[in-house]
């Protein structure tokens, strides 16, 4: 059976479209959801979006963009050569975390995280899926490795990405984006800077 999905054409014409969510950092924390996107969040966009970035730079290929899911993911993960699919889900670390769990360090709030999610639908939700923290650090900081290696090891998603805003600088967004769920669990991290005029971008690899 063949469902109706909504899906951006490609990444730049992607970015222009959230553009005024990445701006106003209220409504990635607390916008509501898009109805014209399968009630994705504007921060559930984001990342998925820059999941997507970092899947292209490190292929090497413009092929991933990403669509709605009508059957209730927080969007999925297309390879537009292939037609494979990951669905995704989402979970924030943020000021909710923080209050309630002030002596957590950012790795056991993403792990908190984790669980918290985990918890809700039970393995046979997360089963294929790729879940993706957007973490709300205010600025401090944390080790991916550190992270990785606190998750368990039989995580019941496919994978566990972090992402979260690094710094804004010069008028760009710079975003890292890391990988916690390999099974080496040596959490290969990237940096992705949106440009200013939101119609291009760069990703680097740190680790």
């Amino acid at each position: 059976m063949k469902y109706e999905v909504t899906k951006f054409k490609d990444l730049t014409i992607a970015l222009k479209e959230i553009e005024p969510f990445v701006r106003d950092g209220k409504h990635l924390l607390t916008g509501k959801p898009f109805q014209r996107f399968g009630n994705m969040r504007s921060r559930e966009v984001l990342g998925n979006w820059l999941m997507c970035a970092v899947i292209n730079a490190h292929s090497g290929k413009n092929t991933h963009t990403f669509t709605s899911d009508p059957q209730g993911s927080d969007g999925i993960i297309l390879n537009t050569e292939t037609g494979d699919t990951w669905s995704t889900e989402h979970v924030m670390v943020g000021e909710a975390y923080k209050l309630k769990e002030k002596k957590l360090s950012i790795e056991d709030r993403i792990v908190f995280a984790f669980d918290k999610k985990l918890n809700k639908g039970g393995k046979a939700y997360a089963s294929g899926k790729q879940l993706i923290i957007l973490l709300n650090a205010n600025g401090g900081s944390w080790h991916p490795r550190k992270a990785a290696k606190k998750l368990p090891t039989n995580l019941s998603f496919a994978d566990v990405w972090v992402v979260g805003l690094l710094a804004y600088e010069d008028n760009n967004y710079v975003y890292s984006v890391s990988q916690l769920g390999t099974s080496s669990r040596d959490a290969p991290t990237w940096k992705v800077c949106i440009e200013s005029d939101f119609c291009s971008w760069s990703v680097l690899t740190i680790q």
